[in-house]
């Protein structure tokens, strides 16, 4: 017996509850006396088996009925009637008929249907066929048959697997994809615990497993497995390529052997033609169709193949003027099934066709096979001798080409070839010289190589520059340290290749490039690159430190990416809100940098720590000046830092704009997140939430994307601000839970003092003053909780207006908090340009004055948002005031500014503060359109306003004296309404108001 293509995993199921929960569907109506199919799909190793196997046993668990199972077997697919006589000899007791006559006689469709009936006539049956699609036709025509038959009534149900849908037309199919990321990660977890090794696996190696297998469990059981627990601990470098995948790849490729050998030798052509290309771009159809003319494929295969999917099997899919495989471990297992020989003639093919021919030569590369001669084959050679010859370019001056065959005896045994790596183009030979446009055919060249080539390493490398993008770059730099003979080179080529890596956003692969760099030389840049992904997905301490060392080490080799270490040093400072270790990073960067914008941008910032906030200003204002003409991101962005430092938030926005824009035209894709979240910051100081949302959710994905989850908690923190004015409090509340869960691990203090801040303000909106004024607390006082350096004083003004609510500016015990961070604060306000710092503080003094001049302040308050601009804010002082005059019993004018704030909060699309503002509409007297006050279902229509906030915030669990401070009344007021809202709704108790408000 053949061995089944598909394989098997001993392993319990991850990921597939959906499939698992539609499969007990099914078992449960079979229960029920009522029959149906299904037809499991998946590629070789998804887990088809193991799903099939898992109804086999829950159906005999349950001791239902019989079972009836069998596995194709390939050998026998030109065996007629041999599927349904293997399935049939699976029966657990004796048939009307032996099961040998099948074999005899066949059995017709028909026939079969009955016996299945009668088979489930006492009690119901379950069909299992795995691997169908290696099944006999005849067998598999009738058992489609009668599956298409079996339905309410019948007992039957039948469960087939197979590789695709193709041949059960008419049957329900459900698709099995890979496993999703968690899921992936699980299984890894349970296959290293049952090795002992789950607590001891390294990171960089963990990602490179699940990278490699894709989602496919048995391919990644396969990959841990020959690996030494050395390996997965990191202690020693693991293998590369990685093992393991041969039965996987097999499998896949054994889908394809049935294909004809042109067929074949053409997915080879396209497998290898994708080596050059960005992972995911596919094959250029142009160049296939170049290479497949050389390679002597006639234009009938091109067009079945080309054009219709079924000429591939499904293998090719076409996008325009791509190609596609239609798995990415189809097209490394049409290479893996290739010998090495035909990989490299394939791959010298691709790479003479796309070696420039220089201008006055004459191109002598053939376009098409000549008569007799073979192809470049695929699977075995063909049993005559069959040339295969191409022009390939010598690497030495002058026109000259080197001519490669493949001659093949009739055994299939190479007998010679005359193509050598060293044949490459090389620099400084004139027209093939290693230029940026040789790159593809330089790669393709080092995939033809059968060793290490230091000419070919070399060529490579000068080849890898702008404008090739990124992950071009750094796979060419990768294929380049593979044929370096040196080791130091090797290492520093890999660490390199890391570098690009990073920046084209591919932060794992870079984690394994260095990986293979191993500990060499800080000169060539591992260093730097381990501390440039620690700072977006580590602790930003362990970053910051890794950062200044890569600085110390790089400043004699290579003082421009010292210079890079020593910002990213104090970007980490600045994200862990280490205002010393900020200074320290800033006053090491050279006086003599070039970049006069920098030299001001490092010696304003460190001035303004220093005390110096003239000084410092002066300098970032000509650091801002200068941004305005600058076309670099990094400059871009210093400059809007610069802006928000100083107040600016216009200038600030309008920077970040021009830098998101010139990141999505030029790259590098790896500042993407960093683009877009300081876009989206500079909007929300300037008010702009909408915008700021949108381009936070942006980068989040981004972010996600390109592995940088330290960049994600800060966006998260950013769409919590924004949630707390324009979203819910559960929107709110799930991205500021998200930022602090990555802050905390990471020491992100800027991050979790957004997100803190964010958590008090959706508190004060629903008008939770307590809750606010004990989150903010800490962040703006002095103490070990004290928040980000530079946003802490942001937050001053939400924490005025909630101590003050909740009755806490003055605790009685000496010096009043509230009142020294109003005196903090208006010290800041002096040294910021930002348009509503001077309202802000008038505000705070508002709720802190006596009452013979609070009037005076809101009204100042309100003449400077007047000149400011900005609805949010106006409609919150606003709003205080209109709750102040309520207060003092003066409703008449109170509905003014409190109408003028409802209005506002409606425009900005502030719910919470829409909802609060209108409650103290109504308590002033004035109808206010909305739920509360238009009758209808709602159980306190018959309610005052007053009466309607106080059973609101009852049935949610505040206590009389909580209410109180929310709604800035006497407890004996509350406890006066509250007596007659219970009168009213014929309630007794707090419980029964709460269940009659969540009816």
């Amino acid at each position: 017996m053949t061995p089944s293509t598909t394989v098997h995993s001993p392993l319990r199921l991850y990921g597939r509850s959906g499939e698992l929960a539609i499969l007990d569907t099914l078992l449960a109506r079979l229960r029920d006396g009522d029959g149906g199919a299904l037809v499991l799909t998946a590629l070789p190793g998804v887990g088809r088996t193991a799903l099939l196997d898992e109804a086999v046993a829950a159906h005999r668990d349950r001791r239902t009925g019989p079972v009836l199972y069998a596995t194709a077997a390939p050998a026998e697919q030109r065996l007629p009637y041999s599927g349904l006589h293997a399935l049939l000899c699976s029966a657990p007791g004796p048939l009307p008929s032996p099961p040998d006559r099948v074999l005899r006689d066949g059995i017709s469709p028909t026939a079969l249907l009955v016996l299945l009936r009668q088979l489930g006539a006492d009690r119901p049956l379950l069909v299992c066929v795995d691997d169908a699609h290696a099944w006999d036709p005849d067998s598999r025509d009738a058992l489609v048959f009668a599956a298409r038959r079996l339905g309410a009534g019948s007992r039957v149900a039948v469960l087939i697997g197979a590789g695709d849908e193709a041949g059960f037309a008419g049957l329900p199919a459900l698709r099995l994809g890979p496993l999703g990321d968690d899921a992936a990660a699980a299984l890894l977890d349970r296959i290293t615990d049952a090795a002992g090794a789950a607590d001891r696996v390294d990171p960089v190696v963990r990602g490179e497993l699940l990278r490699e297998a894709a989602g496919n469990p048995r391919l990644l059981a396969g990959l841990a497995a020959r690996l030494t627990p050395g390996q997965l601990a990191g202690r020693t470098p693991p293998p590369y390529p990685l093992p393991g995948a041969e039965e996987v790849l097999d499998a896949h490729a054994a889908r394809l052997d049935g294909l004809p050998p042109d067929t074949r030798t053409l997915l080879l052509l396209a497998a290898a033609a994708q080596e050059h290309e960005p992972e995911g771009a596919g094959t250029d159809v142009t160049l296939l169709l170049r290479a497949a003319a050389s390679a002597g494929l006639g234009p009938a295969v091109l067009d079945q193949a080309l054009l219709t999917p079924a000429g591939t099997a499904g293998a090719l899919q076409r996008a325009g003027d791509r190609l596609h495989f239609s798995h990415p471990l189809l097209r490394r297992a049409v290479l893996h099934r290739a010998s090495p020989q035909h990989r490299r003639a394939v791959h010298g093919l691709l790479a003479t066709l796309l070696t420039p021919v220089p201008p006055g030569v004459r191109d002598r590369r053939p376009r098409r096979r000549t008569p007799g001669a073979g192809s470049v084959a695929y699977g075995t050679a063909a049993p005559h001798t069959s040339p295969v010859s191409y022009a390939i370019p010598d690497s030495r001056p002058g026109d000259r080409w080197a001519v490669a065959s493949d001659s093949r005896s009739g055994d299939g045994r190479a007998v010679a070839s005359g193509w050598h790596p060293g044949d490459a183009p090389a620099p400084g030979t004139g027209y093939r010289a290693a230029v940026p446009s040789m790159l593809p055919a330089l790669v393709q060249w080092a995939c033809a190589a059968a060793g290490p080539d230091d000419r070919l390493a070399d060529a490579l490398v000068a080849a890898a520059v702008a404008p090739r993008p990124h992950a071009e770059r750094a796979a060419a730099l990768a294929r380049a340290a593979v044929l370096s003979t040196d080791e130091a080179v090797r290492a520093a080529r890999f660490a390199d290749a890391a570098e690009h890596t990073r920046l084209a956003g591919d932060a794992g692969r870079a984690r394994a490039l260095l990986s293979r760099a191993g500990a060499h030389p800080a000169h060539h840049g591992a260093h730097l690159v381990r501390g440039l992904l620690a700072l977006r997905d580590g602790p930003a301490a362990d970053a910051h430190e890794a950062l200044l060392t890569a600085a110390v080490l790089l400043a004699p080799h290579d003082p421009c990416r010292a210079l890079e270490a020593q910002l990213a040093a104090a970007e980490a400072a600045w994200a862990m809100g280490d205002a010393l270790a900020y200074l320290d990073a800033m006053t090491r960067i050279p006086v003599s940098v070039t970049d006069p914008a920098l030299a001001r941008y490092s010696d304003g910032m460190s001035a303004l720590l220093c005390g110096r906030i003239a000084e410092g200003q002066a300098l970032l204002r000509r650091c801002l000046d200068s941004a305005g003409r600058a076309h670099e991101p990094a400059a871009l962005m210093r400059g809007g830092v610069s802006a928000l430092v100083l107040g600016d938030v216009d200038a600030a926005c309008r920077l970040g704009t021009r830098a998101l824009a010139v990141v999505r035209s030029a790259g590098p894709e790896a500042l993407l997140p960093q683009a877009l979240e300081h876009l989206a910051y500079a909007e929300l100081r300037a008010g702009r939430h909408g915008p700021a949302r949108a381009h936070a959710r942006e980068g989040l994905h981004a972010a996600r994307r390109t592995g940088q989850p330290n960049t994600a908690s800060h966006l998260h923190a950013v769409l919590a601000l924004a949630a707390s004015v324009e979203g819910g409090p559960e929107v709110c509340a799930a991205h500021a839970d998200a930022a602090l869960a990555g802050a905390g691990p990471h020491g992100l203090v800027q991050a979790a003092t957004l997100a803190t801040w964010a958590l008090a303000r959706a508190d004060l909106a629903a008008g939770r003053s307590g809750a606010a004024a004990a989150r903010l607390d800490p962040l703006v006082r002095p103490g070990p909780r004290r928040g980000h350096f530079a946003t802490r004083m942001l937050a001053v003004p939400c924490y005025v207006e909630a101590s003050v609510l909740a009755g806490r500016a003055d605790r009685g015990r000496g010096a009043d908090p509230v009142a020294d961070a109003v005196a903090e604060f208006a010290v800041w306000v002096t040294r910021t340009t930002d348009p509503q710092a001077p309202a802000q503080l008038a505000r705070c003094r508002a709720l802190l004055a006596a009452p013979a001049d609070v009037a005076g302040r809101y009204e100042e308050a309100l003449a400077h948002h007047e000149r400011a601009g900005g609805d949010f804010e106006r409609a919150r002082t606003q709003l205080l005031y209109g709750a102040w005059l309520r207060r003092r019993r003066r409703t008449r004018e109170a509905r003014g500014p409190l109408r003028d704030a409802l209005v506002a909060f409606e425009r900005c699309g502030a719910r919470a503060w829409t909802d609060r503002a209108s409650g103290e509409l109504r308590a002033a007297g004035e109808a206010v359109d909305g739920p509360a006050a238009t009758g209808g279902t709602d159980p306190l229509a018959a309610l005052t306003p007053q009466q309607q906030r106080i059973a609101r915030c009852v049935a949610e669990g505040a206590t009389n004296r909580e209410v109180a401070l929310r709604l800035s009344v006497s407890t004996r007021t509350v406890d006066h309404h509250l007596r007659n809202v219970f009168a009213a709704l014929g309630v007794r108790s707090r419980t029964e108001l709460a269940r009659l408000l969540d009816r």
